[in-house]
């Protein structure tokens, strides 16, 4: 199947650059994929379409300030998005990166981060990635949470000095966020408060966390015409026995976004279970995959073409995903990662 066939028409006013007020009075469209109907309610109503039983599955990664920015010897600024981790101790570690520009970049390159923090290319890993050493005298772990920004998509425009941007790195983060390792958000989870869970427990709703880190599999675009030639980046994930036994004892297992969905996927055996488990999963979910664990999908809207629109489409119909997001773009939803979001049953 070609790629171009998964597009739809998006106004750019209606791409969300902050988050709403309260997490939970996000816009809920609700699909109901036996008779292809769709509703519209606001997120907070959500327990009403759960019932006992169910076991609501989230991911409990953590978003760390990836984000880094500094300047060339030349005076030229540089952002630094930090991808993964490939070795060092405190005070220097090297990481594959994403530069913004990359176009003059070249190895040995040094760039200066705030309190003398140096950063040193040290290898080109393809055309858009590189491999950097960074060392701080405090340790980078230390520097990067005092210094580092929320991750943001690039349709989320910040500047270095934008006054949002401390309140992004609250507000890019679930607020049952525990494992430090995502460079993005699972955003299905960015809706939750505090009240909607306790209305969830209160109907006897089980919570299972697990864990999913976000990064270049989730976010990277599909670059090839035929879906079934791209090749997913691998990603980190663990399901707790704990997690697993609710899972397998579910009445409707419930997917707190894609990121979710791929570990529980990834994590089903033929028998259909769950095991306890950690490792690394490049499953690349599309239109012709059969779920065997998902029963229900909870997922904000995403950018055409995808493999979070894959995901969806692969969970519901393409059609029928394609006749939802034009009523949301007709009904003036927010798209993308502050945006709004969809449950699918």
């Amino acid at each position: 199947m070609e790629l171009k066939d998964f597009s739809y028409f998006l106004p750019e006013d209606l791409i969300a650059q902050k988050p709403r007020r309260q997490r939970d009075h996000s816009r809920l469209l609700v699909l109901d994929r036996n008779e292809k109907k769709v509703k519209d309610f606001h997120f907070f109503q959500l327990p009403d379409f759960l019932r006992q039983g169910d076991v609501l599955v989230i991911n409990d990664t953590r978003v760390i300030p990836a984000r880094l920015f500094g300047k060339k010897h030349t005076g030229a600024n540089v952002e630094i998005l930090l991808l993964v981790k490939k070795e060092g101790h405190s005070e220097s570690q090297k990481w594959e990166v994403l530069l913004k520009p990359a176009k003059r970049m070249h190895i040995n390159d040094m760039i200066l981060l705030e309190e003398n923090c140096q950063a040193k290319i040290i290898d080109r890993i393809s055309e858009k990635k590189w491999l950097m050493e960074f060392a701080a005298a405090e340790g980078f772990e230390k520097f990067i949470n005092r210094f580092g920004h929320a991750p943001l998509p690039p349709y989320i425009k910040r500047q270095k000095n934008d006054a949002r941007n401390t309140r992004d790195i609250e507000r890019y983060q679930t607020i049952y966020a525990k494992n430090p390792g995502s460079i993005a958000a699972p955003t299905a989870g960015l809706h939750f408060s505090a009240d909607v869970l306790q209305a969830l427990q209160a109907k006897d709703i089980q919570i299972a966390p697990i864990t999913l880190h976000v990064g270049g599999g989730t976010f990277l675009p599909i670059e090839t015409r035929e879906v079934e030639r791209h090749v997913m980046e691998q990603e980190f994930y663990e399901i707790s026995a704990a997690s697993a036994e609710k899972i397998n004892n579910a009445g409707r297992v419930v997917a707190v976004g894609t990121t979710s969905s791929r570990a529980l996927e990834s994590a089903a055996g033929k028998n259909k279970c769950v095991q306890a488990q950690s490792g690394f999963t490049d499953l690349f979910i599309y239109p012709g995959y059969k779920f065997k664990k998902v029963d229900i999908l909870l997922t904000n809207f995403h950018l055409p073409q995808s493999s979070l629109f894959l995901l969806a489409c692969a969970f519901a119909g393409t059609d029928f995903i394609k006749s939802a997001y034009q009523h949301a773009v007709k009904n003036r939803y927010s798209f993308y990662s502050y945006g709004d979001c969809m449950l699918i049953i």
